[in-house]
């Protein structure tokens, strides 16, 4: 091959190249249909070029891939996506659904309202067991317990209904003296970011529980509230009230228990006991001696006393005397001052009246005075148990 035919060969190879470059677009249907052509083309070249190496003619095989049935064509425009081929048999093909057909999903309104923005917000509140003293409709919490408000107490965040978002729960008492009730309320939002009132989870009611002390939602949306049997306040301390952890769930139209106890045992601190007493007065008896009695009711007005501890203070020179002392459990003469008597259990509403008898010893002189009768409940390892009134436990009385 001469250099001129050499050279003419490589600018034919070379506007080969750039008219393919030039033409390749997007990989499409028509893409793939050039493929398959390529491939013909290229077979139909490789067995040019085998036909060029029989012949063993340098000429022919450039004339061969010069000539103008061999020349490549422009490549074929890819149709546009959005466009649809139409088939050419009779059948129709059903379109795809389109991904931006469907209608989009409406977002779930967030429920996270800070303490800030509850504060700020009017709320609706489920009825209070109180009556019309404490404000439900379209009314503000309170930070704090001003008398006749609705203080906001404690709050707590998470998804209660199940709906993806999550709510708020607050725990909420009427402030009407040291003992207003308290009730736990679920708030959500609505579509226009209103807070609205989903549900109330618990309330405090007049018998038990009496109080609620602590709030807290776990991951699987239970409301678990701290309760308590007894509300603080009038002489009783929060701690001697029993608490109890309840678990509470949405049911799609109010909340109810699913976990924790149902009810309050006996509360060592509910008993209230009053004592009466009468004066001892002290006779001559034949030996020589003097003796007397005291009664003594002790009545049991609230709960349980498991047991009762009965004290007498009086002078150790007058001695437990006679048959009444034997309704203690102990040995009264065993004792000094006070002279002890433990008693059993006294329930509710349940008394006991002793007539309890003392003698002086002859010769032994007891001026007058003023002795304490005391009672005291007691639980069932006999540990003295205090009441939330104790001005009625004791009473005194004169001797003489």
């Amino acid at each position: 091959m001469s250099e001129q035919e050499a050279l003419g060969l490589g600018e034919e190879f070379t506007r080969y190249r750039r008219t393919v470059l030039e033409e390749v677009e997007v990989p499409g249907p028509a893409a793939v249909r050039r493929t398959v052509r390529g491939r013909g083309r290229r077979r139909l070249v490789a067995t040019t070029g085998a036909a060029l190496a029989l012949f063993g003619g340098s000429a022919l095989g450039y004339a061969a891939l010069n000539g103008p049935d061999h020349r490549p064509g422009p490549v074929e425009p890819t149709p546009s996506i959005s466009a649809s081929p139409t088939p050419n048999g009779s059948t129709t093909s059903t379109p795809s659904p389109s991904a931006t057909s469907a209608s989009p999903t409406t977002p779930v309104p967030d429920g996270r309202i800070s303490r800030t923005q509850l504060l700020g917000a009017s709320v609706t509140l489920p009825a209070w067991r109180a009556g019309p003293g404490c404000p439900t409709s379209q009314t503000r919490l309170s930070g704090d317990d001003r008398e006749g408000v609705n203080r906001l107490v404690a709050l707590d965040h998470g998804d209660v209904d199940g709906d993806g978002a999550v709510e708020t729960v607050a725990l909420v008492q009427c402030v009407l003296g040291t003992r207003g009730p308290m009730q736990v309320v679920a708030f959500d939002r609505d579509e226009e970011g209103k807070v609205v009132t989903l549900g109330r989870v618990v309330a405090t009611t007049i018998d038990k529980p009496q109080w609620l002390f602590a709030l807290d939602v776990v991951g699987d949306g239970t409301v678990r509230v701290q309760v308590g049997d007894i509300a603080p306040g009038g002489g009783w301390n929060a701690e001697w009230s029993q608490r109890q952890w309840r678990g509470y769930r949405w049911r799609g139209d109010a909340f109810a228990q699913v976990s924790g106890p149902t009810t309050f045992g006996p509360n060592r601190h509910d008993v209230n006991l009053v004592v009466t007493a009468t004066n001892l007065v002290l006779a001559d008896a034949p030996d020589g001696s003097r003796v007397g009695t005291v009664t003594v009711r002790v009545r049991n007005t609230t709960g349980l006393a498991a047991y009762v501890a009965l004290r007498l203070g009086l002078p150790t020179a007058v001695r437990p005397d006679g048959a009444g002392w034997a309704a203690c459990r102990n040995d009264p003469e065993t004792t000094r001052e006070p002279v002890t008597c433990d008693l059993n259990g006294l329930g509710n509403g349940k008394e006991v009246l002793l007539t309890l008898g003392f003698r002086v010893a002859a010769d032994t002189t007891v001026g007058t005075g003023k002795a304490e009768v005391d009672v005291r409940p007691m639980d069932a390892n006999f540990d003295f148990v205090e009441e939330v009134y104790e001005p009625d436990n004791s009473v005194e009385i004169t001797y003489r």
